[in-house]
């Protein structure tokens, strides 16, 4: 049985979705395209949020977006699993401050 929670299961399952429509050879794969897309869908992740629909609708935003990625990663072959981790490494390093009354983790540049 499939862990249907493991990163190659949903990798798999996206490339599978590429295949099937020939992404490769017909621009699905093409990234400005693919940017052109994740910014549709994180428009929809706000409407969301917005106009107060419920979880379920935006769970589903976040999960076309999610799928977005994972494709990108596929388009442009790089292993998005250790540029999470790389990534989740340097921001553990990073400080936080309070800005605007709300929690900021950044590289701060002071000026």
């Amino acid at each position: 049985m499939t862990n249907t929670d493991s990163y190659s299961a949903m990798l798999t399952a996206v490339q599978a979705f590429h295949d099937k429509h020939d992404f490769k050879n017909t621009g699905g794969e093409e990234l400005a395209y693919r940017i052109a897309l994740m910014t549709e869908e994180l428009g929809e992740i706000s409407a969301c949020v917005t106009k107060g629909k419920d979880t379920a609708s935006l769970a589903e935003e976040c999960a076309d977006l999610f799928i977005l990625l994972l494709g990108t990663a596929i388009a442009a072959d790089f292993p998005l699993d250790e540029a999470f981790w790389a990534k989740m490494k340097k921001l553990q390093q990073r400080e936080s401050r309070m800005i605007n009354g709300r929690i900021r983790v950044s590289e701060f540049r002071d000026m």
